[in-house]
């Protein structure tokens, strides 16, 4: 840091207090105010000045930025251990936006475990109020690199008017007497196929048949089950849902998605642009679809009727209260009106875990969170 110390040996502290007779607040002065790029520097704690420093030769300022680098380093390749893979690695703050060279340092020797600088890209990023994203990864990376301008004080702005917004809903009587409860269903993962796939998988001219019909009486369940074949692993026996879509869609929850070595974004049914593809397997054929992969968006099906009794709007974000022995409330829960449909709100099975809720439950409505 600055002017703090990172890591040390715990005996260290010892050992300066006995040999160079340090108290408490004179020990307290040199590891949070005279340590860090300052210490090693002993020219400043401001990354600008070591770098004017360093290209005039000073060594002390050269190591300082070296160490800086390696430290960086050191916990891109922990961190990355520790989370089994990265998504995105991302430089902000002074240093992380303006360092172009130490950008490049920090990830120096990590390509091996997917972590690529394209040189120019690097050198042009330039982020801004108006720019605030650029991306410097390489095209062979196997982690989005970016560089993000930060803003601390809108973060934290954010958060305290969510949070204040939250606290003055929850004391509202806007939804303190309405006891109606919203049946509450687990989705499992499963396909829908379009025309074409269906018989790519189970033959010429095949039809789905129908083995369950659901609670939302638009969809059902059918006979049909295919195999979700992923880079890291496959899953058999996932049930197909009719009728047939213009596209197929796959929907799996967070834990299938390590299981399967996808990383498939939090989309609204039907929303699949840039979302990652899979191979499906069936038992008269396989295929290989370009995206359609996602982890569903926890969403409440409602008829307009029903839509008009609970004071919602299609495309309101709701929350939802879940009783019980652990008791949860789910945010960012989408309201999906329809004629035709059933009132019933849809999690996947890890949602469900953390409730520790059966396949069919119930749910209140807690506030509104935001609307179109």
């Amino acid at each position: 840091m600055g002017s703090r110390a990172g890591d040390i040996d715990p005996g260290i502290i010892t050992y300066l207090m006995r040999n160079e007779n340090l108290d408490v607040d004179e020990l307290d002065n040199i590891l949070n105010t005279r340590s860090g790029l300052l210490g090693i520097s002993g020219v400043s704690s401001d990354m600008r000045d070591i770098l004017a420093a360093a290209g005039e030769g000073n060594q002390r300022a050269l190591l300082a930025v070296k160490a800086f680098c390696y430290r960086v380093k050191h916990y891109i390749g922990a961190y990355t251990a520790i989370l089994g893979g990265a998504d995105v690695l991302i430089f902000t703050g002074g240093i992380g936006e303006n360092a172009v060279n130490e950008r490049a340092r920090c990830v120096q020797g990590l390509e091996k475990i997917g972590f690529a600088i394209d040189p120019l890209r690097n050198e042009r990023c330039v982020v801004d109020p108006e720019s605030p994203v650029c991306d410097i990864g390489a095209t062979y990376s196997g982690t989005t690199i970016l560089v993000i301008a930060t803003n601390e004080e809108l973060m934290m702005a954010k958060q305290c008017a969510k949070a204040i917004d939250y606290k003055a809903a929850v004391k509202s009587d806007l939804y303190s007497k309405d006891k109606r409860p919203i049946r509450v269903a687990v989705s499992v993962r499963h396909v829908h196929l379009s025309r074409k796939d269906v018989e790519s998988l189970f033959g010429k001219e095949h039809q789905l048949t129908k083995k369950d019909r659901l609670h939302l009486e638009t969809d059902y369940a059918a006979e049909e089950t295919v195999s979700l074949i992923g880079p890291r692993a496959h899953i058999d026996n996932v049930r197909v849902i009719g009728p047939e879509r213009s596209q197929t869609q796959v929907e799996i929850s967070r834990t299938e998605e390590f299981k399967l070595g996808i990383d498939a974004p939090i989309r609204e049914s039907g929303d699949l642009k840039g979302s990652p593809g899979i191979t499906i397997e069936g038992p008269k054929g396989r295929i290989t679809i370009p995206e359609g992969v996602i982890c569903a968006m926890r969403h409440i099906h409602m008829s307009p009727e029903d839509a008009i009794m609970y004071g919602v709007k299609d495309r309101d974000i709701v929350m939802v209260k879940i009783m019980g022995e652990r008791e949860l409330i789910f945010g960012d829960v989408l309201i999906r009106v329809a004629e035709g449909v059933k009132t019933e709100m849809h999690i996947d099975t890890d949602e469900a875990n953390a409730a520790e809720l059966p396949p069919v439950a119930e749910g209140y409505l807690v506030r509104i969170e935001s609307r179109e």
